[in-house]
């Protein structure tokens, strides 16, 4: 097959490329380099079934050439990080909608099956106002927070690539799903847009002060790139009816930020101080974050019999391992 991977020069997109040419297939890969980064994919570009277009989801023209050749796209391509959506929330909303209409828009013309990445961000507040729920299933309902509050932007952006994706399998036919990727993390990701672990790494090998936003009692489970992008070759490779179907894509080892920042500082040797700085020092006042977020993957497990299996240790060691020390 050929993929389209929109967002292929980045992080997950790079991976999933990998992963795909060793499959066989033929990847063509469209970036705008705005977060996706050249050297991602620089061992790839004299790969004879690899391409790269260096364009914007949000021009259709250049856009439609690539789909018109691809039998799947994996559309990847969005504003991402914290960071980022709160400083550029215009873009974020822009990126992600009206890029996303354009890739389902496009797809249907040309019959293009289709993988929408989503997150666990549309997840909003739903287990801090439920203490008995112990994971987030595809179907639970969530809860955002104000309108006035930037943070809730991306989550509400892709909640509605979300509701798109499935218009167009209702009411078009469009085979598509959706992924919700829950924290995923490993070689190659950047912390310019405050991806956490490799923030911690890069602060614990310089001997800077590991930065912990908030209290540190927050729960996370980070997922590795290997896991992910397996998840979402076998979805795309499945011969199950899927359509319109969303999947949890996360591990379920569960850390709180504060354990997180002790294991990068014990794995990397380093004898930097753990702090805590308050939300508002970073983001400004009123930032919301969530206490706690799990995923139930026992829809992507009956589905392609697979879960991500590979533990925090594992994720820090690679990430560690990728990092070049300062």
């Amino acid at each position: 097959m050929t993929i389209l991977i929109t967002g292929g020069a980045g992080f997950i997109g790079s991976h999933l490329a990998d992963v795909l040419l060793d499959a066989g297939h033929t990847v063509h890969a469209y970036d705008n380099l705005s977060t996706g980064r050249r050297e991602n994919i620089a061992h790839l570009e004299d790969h004879d079934r690899f391409s790269l277009t260096i364009g914007n989801v949000l021009d259709r023209h250049t856009l439609e050439q690539g789909i018109r050749e691809a039998d799947v796209v994996v559309h990847l391509a969005a504003a991402v990080g914290v960071k980022r959506v709160m400083e550029k929330p215009v873009e974020t909303i822009k990126t992600n909608v009206g890029g996303t209409e354009n890739v389902l828009e496009l797809a249907d013309y040309h019959g293009t099956k289709v993988a929408i990445a989503s997150t666990s961000e549309v997840y909003g507040k739903a287990m801090q106002k439920d203490d008995d729920l112990d994971a987030l299933s595809e179907t639970d309902d969530w809860t955002l927070g104000t309108t006035e509050k930037r943070r809730w932007a991306y989550a509400c952006s892709k909640a509605m690539d979300e509701f798109l994706a499935k218009a167009y399998a209702d009411e078009h036919g469009l085979d598509v799903i959706s992924l919700r990727f829950f924290n995923t993390v490993g070689p190659r990701q950047s912390g310019r847009y405050g991806m956490v672990i490799p923030n911690f790494v890069r602060q614990a090998r310089a001997g800077e002060d590991i930065r912990v936003f908030g209290d540190g009692k927050q729960t996370r489970c980070f997922t590795h790139v290997y896991d992910a992008v397996e998840a979402v070759q076998r979805l795309i490779d499945t011969e199950k009816e899927i359509r319109g179907e969303v999947f949890n894509i996360g591990s379920h080892h569960e850390i709180s930020i504060n354990e997180l920042a002790e294991r990068v500082r014990d794995l990397t040797g380093s004898s930097s101080d753990i702090v805590h700085v308050p939300y508002e020092d970073v983001y400004g006042p009123g930032f919301e974050d969530m206490r706690r977020r799990t995923p139930n993957v026992t829809k992507l497990k009956e589905t392609i019999g697979f879960v991500p299996e590979r533990d925090t240790d594992e994720i820090l060691k690679d990430v560690i391992g990728a990092t070049t020390p300062a």
